[in-house]
């Protein structure tokens, strides 16, 4: 693990290393307010073959009313290391990035030009103010099969429990993590109550303006456990709903019913504040209301990673967005979730890929569950059951481009699940074409259970899902050229700190055999 207590005096004190970004001495930095600016850790994301994207965020008083932190209207100049040891007695780049009100005092540093498939550490300072150090990395150079380690969770309401999971997937020490929605939520206190009650609160109203979900974030980052996480390994997000407003779809808030009239407004205030507080690329950075989120990550060739938006182009949710409904306007094959740009997209990168494993790191359940017991159907209209053309397009797509192995990674549903996706679900002799793992959340639904009264029934009804689990947790993968081994790991509890983490299931994917195998 990263080790603490860095000193100050030991930033830019290392002759020989390249300055990248400033022109002038540390001493003439404007000097930032009183206190410690780095209360909100660091993180890094975006990993490439020659560099990722290093992130912190100023903030002296994390829960200011107006979003920025303490730091007010000010600019800052944040001085930025990156070493090649836990030390930094290796530097190899520094530099200096200028922060303030118009991003939210983050500071994004995107580096390129780094060795391929190397471990880095980086830091940050701010006047006299040291951060704590993170640890980082390069991906592998375009042609190689370099094995990899990579977690990925979803769903964090703060106010449902403690990050433990967060602090067991930091000790795990990936090479990368996957967070695939619902990192923050938008709901004033005691709007969303967890079985067993809320073990702590979220501060301000429900997320609205910019100032709200600034606030939020910082609420959110300051919790040390997924500081912890963020600190380990480099990041690859996307968010879901909660990040912007419950079950919003395109330029449709959750309850058109009742208009807002300022919806537009707060998606884009969500997004803005979104992009502010991840490690994303200057690429991401939203223009208005809309975010070009969507993009493919590769990790040499072991495996591409392909990260959808499952959000601003969907067309609203049928049968009145009811779960366990079923309606005419579901099937229709012209509705989609990801919009039709995106769906070609899917269908030319699965068409380029060179790679052993495809994945896919998306929001919402991708295979078909039927939630209705017996002879009745029930399907969950948020998830890509809204829109089952949209799905056998995708689904055709992978067929038809003759890659290797079909991956689905999803968030959403807060219990852990794995299923074979098959090439048509409703048609018993279809092959399956792929494989989908689902992680629980870190915390949303409180401490959960083994299982739920609806468990039996349901997999009865959905012979292709293998595996389910209602507590709490993330799951491991292990990708190398031959399999993709995935443990289901869980915390027993969160509505109080300080729980272990166990395995309650481990899956094996093998090269060309798509479908799970139970280990």
């Amino acid at each position: 693990m990263l080790r603490a207590g860095l000193t100050a005096s030991a930033v830019l004190a290392v002759p020989g290393t390249v300055l990248t970004g400033l022109a002038g001495a540390a001493s003439a930095a404007p000097a930032a307010p009183p206190g410690n600016p780095f209360t909100l850790g660091v993180a890094s994301g975006e990993p490439a073959p020659d560099g990722m994207v290093l992130w912190t965020r100023l903030a002296t008083d994390p829960l200011a009313e107006d979003g920025l932190g303490g730091m007010g209207g000010r600019n800052t100049e944040v001085e930025w290391e990156l070493a090649t040891d836990e030390g930094f007695r290796k530097i190899v780049r520094r530099g200096v990035e200028t922060t303030g009100p118009e991003l939210g005092h983050s500071v994004h540093v995107e580096l390129a030009g780094l060795t391929a498939g190397r471990e880095y550490f980086y830091r940050f300072r701010a006047g006299k103010e040291l951060s704590p150090a993170g640890r980082t990395r390069t991906a592998p150079p375009a042609s190689a099969m370099q094995p990899l380690s990579m977690c990925f969770t979803s769903c964090s309401q703060y106010e449902h429990g403690f990050f433990t999971a967060y602090a067991r997937l930091a000790e795990e020490e990936p090479d990368l993590v996957l967070h695939l929605g619902d990192y923050q939520y938008e709901y004033t206190a005691g709007d969303y109550v967890a079985p067993g009650g809320n073990p702590r609160n979220h501060v301000g109203p429900e997320t609205e303006t910019l100032g709200n979900y600034r606030q939020r974030y910082a609420q959110y980052k300051t919790d040390p456990d997924l500081q912890a996480a963020h600190a380990v390994a480099p990041w690859l997000v996307v968010f879901d709903d909660h990040e912007v407003d419950n079950n919003w779809a395109d330029e449709v808030p959750e309850h058109p019913e009742t208009p807002q009239p300022n919806f537009l407004a707060r998606r884009e205030a969500a997004l803005r504040a979104y992009w502010e507080n991840m490690p994303l690329r200057r690429a991401q950075r939203p223009k208005g209301i809309d975010m070009r989120l969507y993009r493919t990550v590769s990790w040499g060739r072991m495996a591409n990673f392909h990260m959808l938006d499952t959000r601003q182009y969907r067309g609203d949710q049928p049968c009145d967005d009811k779960f366990n409904s079923d309606c005419t306007a579901r099937t229709d094959p012209a509705r989609s979730l990801p919009g039709s740009a995106q769906e070609k997209w899917i269908a030319d990168e699965f068409r380029r890929s060179q790679a052993r494993w495809d994945v896919l790191g998306q929001q919402v359940f991708f295979s078909q569950v039927d939630f209705t017991p017996g002879a009745g159907r029930g399907f969950n209209p948020d998830a890509w059951d809204g829109y089952p053309g949209s799905r056998d397009r995708v689904v055709d797509s992978w067929t038809a481009s003759k890659a290797r192995n079909l991956l689905v990674l999803t968030g959403d549903v807060h219990a852990h699940w794995a299923a074979d996706i098959k090439q048509r679900f409703d048609d018993p002799a279809a092959p399956v074409i792929g494989s989908e793992l689902v992680s629980s959340s870190v915390t949303s639904g409180g401490d959960g259970s083994e299982t739920r009264a609806d468990t039996a029934s349901t997999l009865a009804d959905n012979p292709h899902i293998r595996f389910y689990n209602n507590r709490r947790g993330y799951v491991r993968t292990k990708f190398t050229p031959t399999e993709v081994t995935a443990d289901f790991r869980v915390v027993p509890f969160v509505q109080r700190p300080g729980a272990p983490v166990e395995n309650r299931g481990t899956f094996v994917v093998q090269d060309r055999k798509p479908g799970l195998q139970q280990a």
